[in-house]
C-alpha cells in the first residue's frame, strides 16, 4: 500500500516538446469541429487553392451550359405549343431547324470539335461538316 501511495504522490512529468513536435503530433483524442477546420486551412497550399478555383470555375461553366440548354428546350417547347396544325406546317423547314439545333448543341457540348460532335450525333464527320456548311452554322 505504501508503494501505491508513493507512486500516486510522485508528480507525472511529461517530456517537453518544441514547436515542430506540436505541428507533427496529433492528440489521441477526437478533434473538435474548429480544430478540424483549422487543420484543413493549415494543410491547404496555394496550389490546392488554384486547383480548387479551377474546379469551381469548371463546375460553374458546366452548370451555365446546362441552364442554357434548359432555356433552349423551354423556348422550343413553348414554340411547339403555339403551332397551329390547322394552318399547316413547313415540314422541311422544321426538320432543318431541328437539325440545326442538334448540331449546335453537339458542337457546344464538344466545344467545337466536329469529330466528337459527329460521334455524339451518330453521323460521319463528313456529313456533319456538309450540314454545317449547308445551314451556315457558326460556332
Amino acid at each position: 500500500m505504501r508503494a501505491e501511495q508513493a507512486d500516486a504522490a510522485e508528480p507525472v512529468i511529461e517530456p517537453t516538446r518544441d514547436s515542430s513536435d506540436r505541428r507533427n503530433h496529433r492528440s489521441p483524442g477526437p478533434l473538435t469541429a474548429v480544430q478540424r477546420a483549422q487543420l484543413k486551412i493549415a494543410e491547404r497550399s496555394p496550389q490546392n487553392r488554384v486547383q480548387r478555383l479551377l474546379h469551381i470555375a469548371d463546375t460553374l461553366l458546366r452548370e451555365t451550359e446546362t441552364l442554357a440548354r434548359d432555356k433552349t428546350f423551354t423556348d422550343e417547347s413553348n414554340r411547339l405549343r403555339s403551332l397551329n396544325l390547322l394552318e399547316g406546317i413547313d415540314f422541311y423547314g422544321e426538320v432543318e431547324r431541328f437539325e440545326m439545333g442538334l448540331i449546335r448543341l453537339a458542337l457546344d457540348q464538344t466545344r467545337g470539335h466536329q469529330a466528337q460532335a459527329a460521334k455524339l450525333l451518330g453521323i460521319k464527320p463528313t456529313t456533319l461538316n456538309s450540314k454545317i456548311k449547308l445551314y451556315g452554322i457558326e460556332y
